[in-house]
């Protein structure tokens, strides 16, 4: 089996409303994140890739143009904006264009990782 990976970064604010008030992450905060996008392969293609890394570069235009620098609660809906259900996101919206995608892990901090790897 053969993997690839490659991040990508953007800073974000989010909100957890589900939280009780008096938790820090109930607050409007923001973070600067890191989604961090696995490919497998049993057999490398003609070129010798599991997938040419630039065959990613609609993800980056995707998190620039619809998630750095916004208020993730509105650009995905809903209150529960985590690194999970970010990871989940990223996995499905890879998953549907890149079928050799096994995993998406999204950092917060730089001592945080969720990971959505079904």
């Amino acid at each position: 089996m053969f993997r690839i990976t490659k991040e990508f970064h953007f800073s974000a604010s989010h909100q957890l409303t589900s939280l009780p008030p008096d938790h820090q992450c109930a607050r409007l905060h923001g973070h600067n994140y890191i989604v961090e996008v696995e490919l497998s392969g049993k057999e490398l293609n003609e070129h010798g890739f599991v997938r040419d890394y630039h065959d990613l570069a609609p993800l980056k235009r995707y998190i620039d143009d619809k998630f750095d620098h916004r208020h993730l609660n509105d650009v995905l809906g809903h209150e529960k904006v985590t690194a999970e259900c970010l990871a989940r996101h990223f996995y499905e919206w890879c998953k549907a264009r890149l079928p050799e995608t096994t995993a998406v892990r999204v950092s917060e901090t730089p001592k945080t990782w969720a990971e959505c790897r079904p």
